[in-house]
């Protein structure tokens, strides 16, 4: 298995990018190709003391950078690290292809260069989320803010492949996203979605309140990208407000203190089963090869679960159970 890994995407690129790569190798004993510039990558991986064992380097000199537009990297900065990584992701050098790079650039990069599988009206970023039966993924989670329904029940198929070939989930329970549970809640988007998923080769249950996302009543959970966006960052901001207090509670007083000592144990299990590094980033779904999106701010362990997750997203094939499951909805 090799994956292909952008070594200049993220805020803590290269450093981070190369000590997760290293332990990837390691741990899965995946092959890596590196795409960078080879001077930097090499002098990093030396000052660090990371082996660069296991992994090959392509020269890729420039770096498409949060501030640029989308378009460069196909454009003014196509000999960038992420370019040329999708490039040799179509060309067949790889298995998948993991960045911590610009979402926006990611998107526009994998549908021009590696291109969608056939029939696939838009790629959708797929975060997975925690629950508290375990997680979910949320599908999409900001790559298209406007949807039509069709590209709502594309997204019901894709994350079901993917929760049952990559997760390990059988028949994975698709919920729609809505202001009430019942059929007709919503606008003419959702209603035209909710039929189409209810004919779809899903496990579909219907419409998902707000209040019951966390709780895990389904495992995809499907959404326009302005929408799920929204639910993106909100679940991120309230757990991070709720981690917070939850600390400053407990470091405020002696009694605090000997609470946190007694509960310690319990308290890193939830912190670990709700931590987003565990699962690295989300996949790019929709297109013709495993194309994995890791978090923009992922640390070495961040990343080594991306890779993790992109070498079973290429074992799992997805994308044929995908293409299958395409069919079987006309």
């Amino acid at each position: 298995m090799k994956i292909i890994v952008d070594a200049f995407g993220g805020d803590n690129a290269p450093l981070e990018i190369l000590k997760g790569s290293a332990a990837a190798v390691a741990a899965y004993g995946c092959d890596i190709l590196l795409c960078g510039d080879e001077s930097v990558i090499r002098k990093v991986a030396a000052d660090n003391q990371i082996s660069l064992a296991g992994m090959e380097i392509v020269h890729a000199p420039d770096v498409i950078s949060m501030e640029d537009e989308p378009g460069e990297v196909v454009k003014t900065k196509k000999n960038c690290s992420m370019a040329e990584g999708l490039r040799r992701l179509a060309a067949g050098e790889g298995d998948a292809f993991v960045s911590a790079g610009s979402t926006g650039a990611l998107l526009i990069g994998s549908t021009l260069l590696v291109k969608r599988i056939k029939g696939i009206k838009r790629c959708a970023l797929a975060p997975i989320l925690p629950s508290d039966s375990g997680f979910y993924m949320l599908i999409d989670g900001g790559a298209n803010v406007e949807c039509r329904p069709e590209m709502l029940e594309q997204f019901g198929i894709m994350g079901s492949a993917y929760m049952e070939k990559v997760m390990g989930i059988k028949a994975p329970k698709v919920g729609l996203a809505n202001v009430g549970t019942e059929p007709t809640k919503g606008g003419e988007l959702q209603h035209e979605a909710f039929s189409l998923l209810s004919k779809a080769p899903v496990n579909f249950i219907g419409n998902v309140e707000a209040r019951d996302f966390p709780a895990g009543v389904c495992d995809v959970l499907v959404a326009d990208g302005f929408t799920g966006n929204v639910i993106l960052k909100l679940t991120e901001g309230v757990a991070g407000t709720l981690f917070g207090n939850i600390k400053g509670i407990l470091k405020a007083n002696l009694k605090g203190k000997l609470a946190a000592a007694m509960i310690m144990p319990g308290l890193k299990a939830f912190k670990k089963r709700m931590d987003t590094d565990e699962y690295g980033g989300a996949p790019l779904l929709g297109t013709s090869k495993p194309v994995f999106k890791a978090h923009g701010s992922s640390n070495a362990y961040a990343f080594q679960n991306a890779i993790r997750l992109a070498c079973d997203f290429a074992k799992g094939n997805v994308i044929g159970t995908i293409e299958e499951s395409l069919q079987g909805s006309k």
